[in-house]
């Protein structure tokens, strides 16, 4: 994970999302998937609607991991929405993601 043609230390690596009705839910889904897999947690996002987005990057298979885990958590407490990993995201899409959610900075290889 090199740094990209937008700056971003994070160009290259996957991108994994779960939505879910309300906070506790994001909690719970975010715990699931720091502990699940070698991902950074990027942060959240709260709609006016009030579900929450919560983000992780990291390599595919444990974006990958890491997705599956949270969603089966806020599945299970009734609160999973809906659940995304993006293997490579496009540079438009990485320029979005900067505005989105809380730069963190890469994993040390």
């Amino acid at each position: 994970m090199g740094e990209g043609a937008d700056g971003s230390v994070w160009s290259g690596a996957a991108l994994g999302l779960v939505e879910t009705r309300g906070l506790v839910g994001a909690v719970e889904a975010a715990d699931a998937m720091v502990k699940a897999a070698n991902v950074v947690l990027m942060g959240h996002r709260v709609l006016r609607s009030g579900q929450v987005t919560v983000a992780v990057r990291g390599d595919v298979g444990a974006v990958q991991a890491a997705v599956d885990a949270g969603g089966a958590v806020a599945r299970a407490i009734g609160d999973l929405v809906w659940t995304e990993v993006i293997a490579r995201p496009d540079a438009t899409v990485e320029a979005e993601l900067a505005t989105m959610f809380a730069t963190r900075p890469a994993p040390a290889s």
